[in-house]
């Protein structure tokens, strides 16, 4: 059985989307559908002593309604990139394992330009895919040209191009996903559980729903274990 998942691309996403990655034999971003504002695709969170901060990728929207997400726009007016290198390097310069991925950051924020949401998102997701050794084969949704409605037939067709009969999807998605279509078509259809043990964070109160940097910050070369299980945590 081969098995398929498939996700709208994430600014430094949470630790939950790399299990979802790990759990399949291939994963596909899915950014040629429309775009949404003040979501996970240009944005994520990090704690702090002062609470939860989001970091927000500055992105063009005006006149653009209903752009698809491969094709939005980083605002370059703003320098955003070093003002997130320089919160992320200040808000953890103090965690336990922050020197071993100091280059993550200059590789993430200080060597190019960003232009392109979809490109950056990917990009960094699988540069953590690589540290956490995860080997799993990535697609983009707009190489299949494809289309369908909400409830399935888009996601069943590439299913069906990547000759995948088993679909893991995140547990949101139970609400829209019209599972008889997925039974016509031979594709068994999952859905994650996401349940995780806490970890040491610099404060409290413990958030799992923030960026996986934080993980990797504070755990290191542990993090798999924390997201995987594959062995003793703390």
């Amino acid at each position: 059985m081969k098995s398929v998942a498939m996700l709208q691309s994430n600014y430094i996403p949470w630790k939950g989307v790399f299990d979802l990655i790990n759990r399949v034999d291939v994963f596909v971003f899915y950014d040629d559908v429309q775009f949404t504002k003040r979501d996970w695709r240009s944005r994520n969170k990090i704690p702090t002593a002062n609470g939860d901060l989001w970091l927000t990728v500055p992105v063009i929207t005006k006149g653009k309604r209903s752009q698809l997400i491969c094709e939005t726009e980083i605002d370059l007016s703003s320098n955003w990139q070093t003002k997130h290198h320089k919160t992320l390097s200040l808000n953890y310069m103090k965690a336990p394992y922050f020197i071993d991925y100091s280059q993550l950051l200059e590789d993430f924020y200080l060597k190019e330009r960003w232009e392109n949401l979809s490109r950056m998102n990917q990009y960094m997701t699988k540069y953590i895919c690589e540290l956490l050794q995860i080997d799993t084969l990535f697609y983009s949704s707009e190489q299949f040209a494809v289309s369908g409605d909400k409830d399935g037939e888009k996601v069943i067709k590439i299913c069906e191009k990547l000759g995948c009969n088993r679909f893991l999807n995140g547990p949101a998605s139970k609400a829209f996903m019209d599972e008889t279509k997925f039974q016509a078509a031979g594709i068994e259809l999952e859905y994650m559980e996401y349940d995780y043990v806490e970890y040491t964070q610099l404060y409290q109160p413990f958030n799992h729903n923030v960026s996986i940097l934080d993980l990797l910050f504070m755990t290191g070369p542990k993090a798999a274990e924390y997201i995987f299980g594959t062995g003793e945590t703390e």
